[in-house]
């Protein structure tokens, strides 16, 4: 674990997270990318392995999505670090997510909240491609991890299989030393 935060550097996160959640359409997993550059590139809390293994984990227990958040915050900071990053990625997500199901429930049918929506695909989209991305990152220079990952994409794209088999198939490979 890196060392102890400043009250300030614990504020800073909770900040960043706080504007991140404001951008996770998608869910949190759509901001991946940009925690990547704030907590590896710029702050070096974590190492890119660190935060691969970070994500990796809250993905594989049960539970949901945004666990990730907080096993971040925790590599970074213990438990300070992780309530950091929880309130500040569900706090304002929260609310405006109330306030906007509320607000375009009662307008659905008006051209401005279809179009809004009919956008929102590509945005979340790419959002996601970014995120497979950074997180493919530490496969490169291994053979068997990017076979692994074209191998996932075109699975997932071209059948109907459970994403849990690809998810088997990683960890068989990973325990064999294959990826």
């Amino acid at each position: 674990m890196s060392p102890a935060l400043t009250s300030a550097e614990l504020w800073a996160l909770f900040g960043q997270f706080f504007l991140l959640s404001f951008l996770a359409v998608g869910g949190a997993i759509a901001t991946t990318p940009e925690m990547h550059r704030y907590l590896v590139t710029e702050h070096g809390w974590l190492t890119d392995a660190q935060f691969t293994a970070s994500v990796a984990i809250a993905q594989a227990a049960p539970g949901p999505n945004v666990l990730f958040v907080a096993v971040m915050g925790w590599n970074v900071a213990g438990p300070l670090g992780a309530l950091a990053t929880m309130c500040g990625s569900l706090i304002p997500s929260t609310a405006l997510s109330l306030w906007a199901t509320r607000w375009g429930h009662r307008r659905r049918e008006t051209r401005g909240v279809r179009a809004f929506t009919s956008g929102m695909a590509p945005l979340t989209i790419g959002l996601l491609l970014a995120t497979g991305w950074v997180l493919a990152g530490p496969a490169v220079g291994h053979a068997g991890a990017l076979l692994l990952v074209a191998t996932t994409v075109i699975v997932m794209t071209r059948t109907r299989i459970s994403p849990m088999w690809m998810v088997a198939a990683g960890a068989s490979a990973g325990a064999l030393g294959l990826a």
